[in-house]
């Protein structure tokens, strides 16, 4: 613990405003300069007398969650016990944090006096930014005497740490639930009936049901219109990579394209484990870095949590031919690859596109990309100066080129998801039930 006397703002402003008249009393009155370094002294006394009554810190806590998620509030809260304060300003407190949680690496508070407890406390809020360990090494706590000339300053080292995790917000909220419900994917495990391949039963045909699912034989044997009812595919292998490159570390409203990705990704993921099938993560950027084991049961599904938590941000191009093979080397049988990624020119997408279709050749492929909204702002911005008019053209060239790449893809048999960060989620659970129920995947 480190104690210090400080001067104030308040302090420093009376000296700034008695340096005029000292100049002018030495000035006028050469005689009376003594008074100068006189009323320098009394100052600083009155600071040191101030800060010396401001009263003394007896106890001090800090409560940081020990796990928090990626650009959700994370509050951070401050008590201190003062004895024998006397009634100077509120109490402030600072934090030394990692940047993951501020972008300044600090975070302040201002503390209030809580009579209840007898005590000052405050709160800190942060949005973390990035996932990973992010440690709080220090605190200052700072209050002034009753003139408010002097303050007390204590420091304090830290060992507080905060895990940041995925954002699954979406997967708790209501109207995924609904949705999954509605989907027949409740908690209660069951058979899903209606479509996919494996035949299940027979049911007398009603009005508005597929005519492709008359089952022309057993309607004649019985005289009656009979429909086929199959089980929708289970046991399906669905691996989610990520592209950890330059291009997905880039923000989007605030938080990495990456982490965009990882958050719709875990909640198609939870879809998925609800429905039967098993579910693996795969994250790249020159070099293959996680893959994980298939997970088919909602209970490991802290697995798919943890491994997402573990990638990495990596400023550096990814290497696309050696992490889709060493992809496909690992996968023994037909799989259904969701791919996130995103790319800036065409040049260098063209080791994407070979790669991508190697991959298509035994795999069905989805490929997910955030749309580029501010691609499109520029785009579509009328043009009221030159520069204004350079940027629109070079906007709406990008745009082009990235339009022939994901056209490339498409005539290639790849699935393309291309939205707002805010509905890529609902949009890929959409294209997997599709994907799922049309029995593509087996």
């Amino acid at each position: 613990m480190k104690l210090s006397i400080l001067p104030t703002a308040r302090a420093a402003w009376l000296t700034a405003l008695a340096a005029p008249v000292a100049i002018v009393i030495a000035t006028t009155a050469p005689d009376a300069w003594l008074i100068v370094p006189a009323a320098a002294v009394a100052l600083l006394l009155l600071v040191l007398l101030d800060g010396a009554v401001a009263g003394r810190l007896v106890d001090w806590r800090v409560h940081a969650p020990a796990d928090s998620e990626v650009g959700e509030p994370l509050s951070i809260f401050i008590t201190a016990d003062m004895a024998g304060r006397a009634s100077g300003s509120k109490p402030e407190a600072a934090l030394q944090v990692d940047p993951r949680l501020c972008d300044d690496g600090r975070a302040e508070a201002v503390l209030d006096f809580d009579a209840e407890t007898d005590s000052w406390q405050g709160v800190a809020e942060l949005v973390p930014s990035r996932r990973g360990t992010a440690p709080i090494s220090q605190i200052w706590l700072r209050w002034t005497g009753p003139l408010g000339l002097g303050a007390r300053q204590v420091t304090h080292e830290l060992k507080e740490e905060v895990r940041i995790w995925p954002d699954l917000s979406p997967i708790r909220s209501p109207e995924l639930q609904n949705y999954l419900r509605d989907a027949q994917f409740g908690l209660i495990a069951r058979r899903i009936r209606g479509e996919g391949t494996q035949f299940e039963a027979l049911s007398e045909y009603e009005a508005g049901m597929d005519r492709r699912r008359i089952d022309w034989k057993a309607s004649a044997r019985h005289t009656k219109l009979y429909a086929r009812e199959n089980e929708s595919e289970r046991n399906n292998q669905i691996i989610f990579a990520f592209d950890c490159g330059q291009a997905m570390c880039e923000p989007v409203e605030g938080l990495p394209r990456i982490d965009r990705a990882v958050t719709a990704a875990l909640t198609a993921s939870y879809v998925a484990l609800k429905g039967g099938d098993r579910v693996s993560l795969f994250g790249f950027a020159q070099r293959p870095e996680v893959m994980t084991p298939f997970v088919g049961d909602t209970r490991a599904f802290y697995q798919l949590q943890s491994a997402a938590a573990g990638l990495d941000y990596h400023a550096e191009e990814p290497n696309f031919t050696l992490a889709l093979a060493s992809l496909t080397a690992r996968l023994q049988r037909r799989s259904l690859i969701v791919l996130f990624t995103d790319f800036t020119d065409p040049t260098g997408a063209e080791m994407m596109i070979e790669s991508v279709g190697r991959l298509v050749e035994k795999h069905l492929v989805l490929f997910v990309t955030i749309e580029d909204a501010e691609l499109q702002a520029l785009t579509q911005a009328d043009p009221n100066t030159l520069d204004d008019l350079a940027a629109a053209v070079t906007a709406d060239t990008l745009s082009r080129q990235r339009a022939v790449v994901l056209q490339r893809l498409r005539q290639m048999g790849v699935d393309i998801i291309e939205a707002p960060w805010d509905q890529i989620g609902y949009r890929l659970i959409d294209s997997y039930l599709d994907i799922k129920r049309s029995g593509a995947i087996g």
